[in-house]
């Protein structure tokens, strides 16, 4: 009978034995192990005592009465007649197992010893005798998994100090080898017997390890299916142990099943959504080779929409004899979400975001969200449509309306968003190195500056059409805390601005942070960002559109947005260039805590292109908590070369790294 991929690579605690076992109770004993004692056979009704002991077994104990007569001239004290009834304590060595050099074994040993488990309870000779032969049967068991059949393993109890010393002398013997592997029916699998045959890693001269016959029969199961066997049987390894040559031969007997191609997507259940889209959110299409691989990569993704509580993905026959379609089976989880968020920045002031979010309103994986953001310099009002897995997997198709007051040293607007955006994501689930996203918007926005030559407060209306792009590359080993690895993007948005007369401009903005680890504590991290607008003065951009530096993601240390060139009320107008940098350590201190120290740098400039010069430094100290949903940072930053009004202290409260 063939079993499920998975069982067999259990191989501590009591599915050790059950697999370990089982080949040894179907071995054929084809000669006695050596070494094994000649015992007197009794005549019928005559009990023969143990040569071992001076007394006769007593009944329903279970162990053998101790010798008190030996002990060795030179160790431990011999065990006398008040330690049989006295409670006392004890401790264990295992000797005869140091060159065997296998860490496992005694790992399992410690996991799974009565001696261990109970060893600071303090037992009679009895309970501790009973104790070290049920340790003596583990520990034959183990060296058997190891491939020594021959093992024997003595027990003897002597007095240590107040204590009493438990030893297990262990014998080895000589460690089996494989006489011959063979894994019958193999051949029907063709031209892939070969590789299925290497996956299976286990050849003849090989020692008889039970690890290793388990670890082979796992790689077979999922080889075979990744190379198109959805109907395959692997039976249980089957073992015969000759002890007269002390060699062993195993026997699995493998049914491929004949390899298929994708079929139809089946979905009896459609509460959630149908077919059609399962086969938009799967890797391969129909027709192509069956793999194991990629249905347990479905399986994953279906998971990860959030949409289902369960899931299950079982092969079945298509429709035509070479194909293989796949019933999936689908349990709908809640679909609403209630979420919030609070957050604090120096010059941003503390802000509180909730959500009401149905995940499918509108099949398949079409979510409307309603968004607020109460804050006190923002205050935002928000519906967006949102289809995930659009066509595509990780495509997503955004549509967006909203209002929103924001206030701002350097302007203050009420602007009115219609956007919509088609773009590739990332996630924790699938990270993954090229994303992207198109979009469109259009604004209606009413702002409220000054005149920078005269410092006069100046109000005006601006209608924008913009086209925004990005295109983005990730090389980091982790999407929310990297320790490795490098990121570059970079952001273009044509505009087109009418504002009294119409003109157009372009922003244009590139990212970049690299990321080494010096040691498994201390990880180096650095960030540069430069940006521009061409095509129009800054005065004629909307100043909600202009570039500006300062902040948590930007210069620490520094208010939000208050760098840069400022009106004759000390406000920042902004501009039309931007040069940052950010080099930081991210030490764990203790636990899942630790520091970062950092120093940022970075100016605004009127010119189109940015400069290198003028920087405004900032550097602090961060404290990192690293939760299971990412790390959660708070950082506390000074100016090193301040402008007149910069604040001495500027703290900063967020999710996730600073970059």
């Amino acid at each position: 009978m063939s079993r499920p991929l998975g069982r067999c690579t259990r191989i501590a605690g009591a599915g050790l034995f059950a697999f370990l076992l089982a080949p040894t109770a179907r071995a054929q004993e084809t000669a006695p192990p050596s070494g094994a004692p000649d015992r007197p056979t009794p005549a019928p009704g005559v009990d023969v005592p143990d040569p071992a002991s001076p007394l006769a077994p007593l009944p329903d104990l279970g162990v053998d009465w101790p010798d008190l007569s030996q002990a060795p001239a030179d160790g431990p004290a011999q065990v006398t007649q008040s330690d049989i009834a006295a409670e006392v304590g004890y401790r264990y060595r295992i000797a005869g197992v140091d060159d065997l050099e296998d860490s496992l074994l005694q790992q399992r040993f410690r996991e799974l010893s009565t001696l261990e488990a109970n060893r600071d309870d303090p037992a009679n000779l009895a309970q501790i005798d009973r104790r070290a032969k049920e340790d003596s049967d583990l520990l034959v068991t183990l060296l058997k998994a190891r491939g020594y059949y021959d093992a024997r393993v003595a027990t003897r109890v002597a007095r240590e100090g107040g204590s009493l010393l438990v030893t297990l002398d262990a014998v080895p013997g000589t460690r089996y080898t494989f006489a011959d592997v063979r894994l019958d029916g193999l051949d029907r699998a063709g031209a892939k017997a070969d590789a299925l045959r290497d996956a299976f890693a286990v050849s003849r001269g090989d020692p008889v390890d039970a690890d290793r016959i388990a670890a082979g029969e796992a790689a077979l199961r999922e080889r075979i299916g990744d190379l198109g066997f959805p109907f395959a049987e692997v039976d249980e390894p089957k073992l015969t142990i000759d002890h007269a040559t002390r060699t062993g031969v195993l026997t699995v007997n493998v049914d491929p099943g004949g390899d298929r191609r994708f079929g139809r997507i089946i979905t009896p259940d459609t509460r959630v959504f149908g077919a059609g889209h399962v086969q938009e959110i799967a890797r391969f299409a129909p027709g192509q080779p069956y793999d194991a691989a990629e249905v347990d990569d479905l399986r994953r993704a279906i998971v990860q929409t959030g949409l289902v509580s369960s899931v299950r993905v079982r092969p079945v026959e298509g429709e035509t004899p070479d194909t293989v379609d796949l019933r999936v089976a689908m349990t709908p989880a809640p679909p609403r979400t209630i979420a919030g968020e609070i957050g604090y920045g120096t010059g941003e002031g503390a802000r509180a975001e909730a959500s009401w979010t149905h995940r499918n309103l509108f099949k398949p994986e079409g979510a409307l969200t309603i968004r607020g953001v109460l804050g006190t310099r923002e205050q935002v009002g928000s519906v967006v449509f949102r289809r995930n897995n659009f066509q595509a997997r990780d495509r997503v198709l955004t549509g967006q309306i909203s209002a929103a007051h924001v206030e701002r040293d350097a302007y203050e607007a009420n602007t009115f968003q219609l956007g919509a955006s088609l773009e590739r994501q990332t996630n924790i689930f699938f990270q993954k190195a090229w994303t992207w996203s198109l979009g469109a918007e259009l604004l209606a926005s009413d702002e409220r500056d000054v005149i920078v030559t005269t410092g006069e407060p100046r109000r005006r209306t601006y209608f924008i059409a913009a086209l925004p792009t990005s295109l983005n590359y990730d090389g980091s080993d982790d999407l929310l805390n990297p320790t490795r690895g490098f990121r570059l993007g970079a952001r273009l948005s044509p505009e087109l601005s009418l504002s009294g007369d119409v003109f157009g401009y372009s922003r244009f903005q590139l990212d970049g942070s690299a990321y080494q680890p010096l040691s498994d504590d201390v990880v180096l991290a650095e960030r540069i960002r430069l940006g521009t607008i061409f095509g129009a003065p800054r005065d004629a951009v909307a100043p909600s559109r202009r570039f500006y530096a300062g902040g948590g993601a930007s210069v620490r240390g520094y208010g939000y947005q208050d760098i840069g060139p400022r009106d004759p009320n000390n406000d920042p107008i902004g501009g039309r260039s931007l040069t940052e940098f950010s080099i930081e350590a991210r030490i764990k201190a203790f636990g899942n805590f630790g520091v970062v120290p950092f120093f940022d740098a970075g100016n605004i400039y009127t010119s189109p292109l940015p400069k290198f010069s003028g920087f405004r430094y900032g550097a602090g100290l961060g404290v990192r908590y690293y939760s299971s949903f990412g790390p959660i940072r708070v950082d506390v930053g000074t100016p090193l070369n301040p402008q007149p009004g910069d604040r001495s202290i500027a703290v900063y409260v967020s999710l996730g790294q600073a970059f």
